[in-house]
Parts: structure tokens; C-alpha cells; sequence
């Protein structure tokens, strides 16, 4: 099941939702990889690609929380810094493992799932921010 980056996903910000877009993009292609039985090879770069973007992606987000003295930048960090911690653990699981049905359904749910929620939660949390003190 390929995931879309919809309106709902939208905060206003064009760097989050440029980053938000090529972040499902990569979470379509691990999970494309591996449905193709690809998971010990081709979505080992493809895994590595999504650590690292979201590595840079949550540091683009906290800076602009920082620069904007985001008042819940403390706890949104802590929630990124646990999402880093549980997707390394499941991109070296899958890698070790292989594409199998619970790793494939981990994530979904893990990443996928977490990512979609973050972004309707979250970000759109700061995004209100950010467009209040305009």
C-alpha cells in the first residue's frame, strides 16, 4: 500500500511539507522493496536513505522550533529523538531478517503509521504556532 502525502498532511510550511513528501516517498519504497522480497538488499540503501532524511529532517524541524521559540520543543524533540531510537532498531531487525510478514507490518505501523500521526498531530501543532506569531 503506497502512501500519499495528502492535504490533510499540509502544515504551511514549505520546507516540513517538501521534507514531509520525500520522507512517505522513501517509507513507499522500503515497503515496495520489501513486498518485492528485496529486504536484504535493495532496501538496505533505501533504509539507510530514510535514517538519514529523517536525521535531517527532525534537525531542519527542531531548528526552526528553536528559532521560533516554540514553547513544546522539549517534548516534540523527545518524541523525535524516540522515533530515531525505535526506526534504527527496525530498519537493522528487517536488514538482518529479511522482508518477513511482521517486519513488513512493523513498518507500516512503526514508521508509516508513526509518521503519518506525527504529521497530523505535531506538526500541525507547530505549524499553528508558527503561523500565530507571523
Amino acid at each position: 500500500m503506497a502512501y500519499q502525502f495528502t492535504k490533510d498532511l499540509e502544515t504551511g510550511n514549505s520546507v516540513i511539507d517538501s521534507e514531509h513528501r520525500q520522507l512517505i516517498a522513501a517509507v513507499n519504497s522500503l515497503l515496495d522493496a520489501c513486498s518485492k522480497g528485496q529486504g536484504r538488499t535493495q532496501p538496505s540503501s533505501t533504509a539507510n536513505f530514510l535514517l538519514n532524511y529523517t536525521e535531517k529532517h527532525f534537525a531542519d524541524e527542531e531548528a526552526i522550533q528553536s528559532k521560533n521559540h516554540y514553547p513544546d520543543y522539549l517534548r516534540h524533540k523527545k518524541i523525535h529523538d524516540d522515533f530515531k531510537k525505535t526506526a534504527a532498531g527496525l530498519v537493522k531487525k528487517t536488514e538482518a531478517e529479511g522482508p518477513t510478514v511482521a517486519n513488513v507490518g512493523q513498518i507500516n505501523t512503526l514508521l508509516a503509521g508513526w509518521l503519518l500521526n506525527h504529521i497530523k498531530g505535531e506538526d500541525k501543532k507547530l505549524a499553528a504556532y508558527l503561523k500565530s506569531i507571523a
